[in-house]
């Protein structure tokens, strides 16, 4: 568990063109994108071991690429020239042929120590230049790692900026009948490789994980026995977990501050929730909401100075925002049906939220003064947004109705881009649900 969680990755070597800007870029500000011709042929090895190393890795980047929905991924069967060396001048006219717009080379070599080298260039195709190189050193049983790093690497060569690969998610596994269902945290590479449980369900549930955005930190809501639930911190590296206080409501749909040094949670006392915030250094818990509407699930925006959060103070479930310190409270949507689960994106611009209206259910954004909201996906029951660190990403989970004969009900995590059209989903072991996207990896 450690070791994967302390993956070394060092980049030994960056070249970006400076004139890369006029020519194979995209710009993922567009309301409705084309997605760019993308060649890759399998990264080139030395021998078997490194050759299939080569083949695993640029699946994962052609994978990760593809399901952005930026990237066209050409089928290696249409290649014409298969290139011997990472380091030797494509030939352009091949891939022109073949209509690909950029052309992603990389080579697996092994070290002497036993890590392995994985090197890559991008080169625009019709410019007849390279856009960008990058190397990274790790533990040959790390490529995942790489590819992902790559993949990063050159979506940000060609968008301009960050990737979202190179990140975890935790989520709720969820297993049993719908009437005694267990409930435990389990973490997973964002394309659904590698899960990993962190808590085994049996001593107690789990719901709304949440990701630290500075330290390998999750925080949540446990249920023990018949006890009210609780917030607790959870450190990934360690396994060791603690109750944020001993209150004697219940304490729920935690999340961090961007700064990671404080929690934002709801709090029931005497029959009422509102929304306090913990200094996790003294422990000190502070009032931001004294209403007699239920007041939960905030989010604070990417620069510390708001809060988003749901009230029922309207006579329905609706998204209010107000200061950091609690003060100018306001609502910001209006719609028909109700609002819950306001999530901040990281850049800043955007609030997502959960919509049920109907008898459907929505994920949408908004803007945070309440402008501009727009629904990107529907079905039977769908909840629980989180952010790509980059902000252009949804994950959330959805719900199948349940048949007569008991069968269907299943919960799976699944993908939405800012336009909407890109609804991809996220494999999981089993049903899945309260996804938390993690920031980039170190």
């Amino acid at each position: 568990m450690k070791k994967f969680l302390t993956i070394l990755l060092i980049a030994v070597g960056v070249f970006v063109s400076p004139a890369f800007a006029q020519r194979a870029t995209i710009d993922i500000t567009q309301g409705n994108v084309d997605p760019m011709p993308v060649a890759a042929p399998d990264f080139i090895g030395a021998d078997d071991q490194t050759m299939g190393l080569g083949r695993d890795i640029t699946g994962v980047i052609m994978n990760d690429l593809d399901r952005s929905g930026l990237f066209q991924v050409i089928d290696q069967r249409a290649y014409i020239q298969k290139p011997e060396s990472v380091n030797e001048r494509p030939r352009f006219a091949d891939w022109r042929l073949i209509k690909a717009q950029v052309l992603i080379v990389g080579e697996v070599q092994e070290l002497s120590d036993g890590r392995i080298q994985v090197s890559t260039r991008v080169w625009d195709v019709y410019s007849d230049e390279q856009l960008g190189a990058v190397a990274f050193k790790t533990p040959a049983d790390n490529w995942r790692r790489a590819a992902h790093k790559v993949a990063d690497f050159v979506y940000k060569t060609l968008t301009g900026e960050s990737g979202y690969f190179d990140t975890r998610v935790v989520f709720v596994h969820e297993t049993g009948p719908k009437e005694n269902r267990v409930k435990r945290l389990m973490i997973m590479d964002q394309d659904g490789a590698n899960p990993i449980p962190l808590t085994d369900g049996l001593n107690y549930q789990v719901l709304t994980p949440r990701f630290s955005p500075t330290q390998q930190q999750i925080t949540y809501m446990a249920l023990f026995d018949n006890r009210p639930g609780q917030v607790y911190l959870f450190n990934i590296e360690t396994g060791e977990q603690e109750q944020l206080g001993n209150f004697r409501g219940m304490t729920f749909a935690p999340r961090f501050s961007p700064d990671g040094r404080e929690v934002l949670m709801s709090m029931e006392r005497n029959g009422n929730s509102d929304i306090f915030i913990m200094d996790l250094s003294t422990r000190r818990l502070t009032r931001l909401t004294d209403n007699p509407a239920i007041d939960v699930s905030p989010t604070m925006s990417p620069d510390g100075r708001r809060v988003a959060f749901t009230s029922d103070r309207g006579g329905t479930q609706q998204i209010y925002t107000m200061n950091a310190n609690g003060t100018n409270q306001k609502r910001i949507t209006f719609g028909q049906g109700r609002y819950q689960t306001p999530v901040w994106s990281p850049r800043g611009d955007l609030i997502a939220f959960t919509r049920q209206y109907n008898g459907r259910f929505y994920i949408g954004v908004i803007r945070p003064d309440g402008s501009g909201e727009r629904l990107l996906t529907e079905s039977y029951l769908e909840e629980g947004p989180t952010w790509s660190p980059n902000g252009r990403v949804i994950m959330f989970y959805r719900q199948t109705p349940t048949r007569r004969d008991g069968s269907g009900g299943q919960t799976q995590l699944w993908s939405v881009d800012l336009t909407g059209r890109n609804l991809r989903r996220i494999k999981t072991p089993g049903d899945a649900s309260d996804p938390a996207w993690s920031p980039l990896l170190p």
